[in-house]
């Protein structure tokens, strides 16, 4: 039976602890290479919410684009890692669903031949979190700390797969642009994948191509002209199709937008 973390999240308020929440960022590869500017959204969210945040210069991947391509003995070697280097904390925050779903799914999986790093991987699973479920359902700082936004044209919400289907997240980042002042126009079908599942967008693009163009049209349709999700790779797939097809259409993380 596949081990699943528990659900909602243990809270990990301040609280909680009586002193500040230390939280360690994962920034995801995609982030560190093509986004900056949403670990740098998402450190300041995370700061002005009262965390000490830390940012372990020794991480590296999750490991799910090696286990998802049939290479577990180089995923679980990038788990190894990834547990060493943020065991210690009292929360893992990741400004990805895909990423945190595998470090909360996948990595105990990935030991169930060695059960005490089965066990210290368990419990790290448990404090990692997707950083809107982890603001908003763990700190509730959508109702006290999220500023009204500089700029609150409408906008429109993917729910990426990882995130929505596996986290089972999916009012999060919607509180947290209610929270500052955002109009959402939901699309006709916001669930729907955008088609770029890792690799898939790279083996499949016959497939990959039509289903994010189907996700652009749908967001264009709300009149809208900025498209958010919580998934680097979902924004990087569907903003290279937009900009292929000259589409007036901005494609930003939901962090991004929330903390400028």
């Amino acid at each position: 039976m596949r081990w699943r973390p528990p659900r909602p999240p243990r809270p990990a308020c301040s609280g909680c602890y009586n002193r500040p929440v230390r939280v360690a960022l994962f920034v995801t590869c995609l982030v560190d290479q093509f986004a900056p500017e949403t670990g740098r959204a998402a450190l300041g969210l995370l700061e002005a919410a009262g965390c000490e945040v830390e940012f372990p210069t020794a991480q590296t991947c999750c490991g799910q684009p090696a286990y998802n391509s049939g290479y577990p003995a180089d995923a679980r070697r990038l788990a190894r890692h990834f547990l060493d280097v943020f065991e210690g904390y009292d929360a893992v925050v990741v400004a990805s669903g895909s990423c945190a779903a595998m470090v909360a799914h996948y990595h105990p999986q990935l030991w169930e031949d060695r059960p005490g790093l089965r066990r210290r991987a368990e419990s790290l699973a448990e404090r990692t979190y997707e950083l809107s479920q982890f603001l908003v359902d763990v700190l509730g700082a959508d109702e006290t700390v999220v500023p009204p936004a500089g700029s609150t044209a409408p906008v429109t919400y993917h729910a990426s797969c990882h995130l929505l289907r596996e986290l089972h997240v999916r009012d999060a980042p919607r509180s947290l642009l209610g929270a500052a002042g955002f109009e959402i126009r939901e699309m006709a079908d916001p669930e729907r994948c955008c088609g770029f599942g890792g690799t898939f967008s790279i083996v499949h693009p016959e497939i990959s191509v039509p289903m994010a163009d189907h996700k652009l049209d749908q967001a264009l349709a709300t009149g809208a002209r900025t498209l958010v999700a919580c998934d680097t790779g979902c924004l990087l797939h569907l903003s290279t199709r937009a900009r292929a097809r000259g589409l007036d259409l901005e494609c930003r993380h939901v962090a991004e937008v929330v903390h400028p």
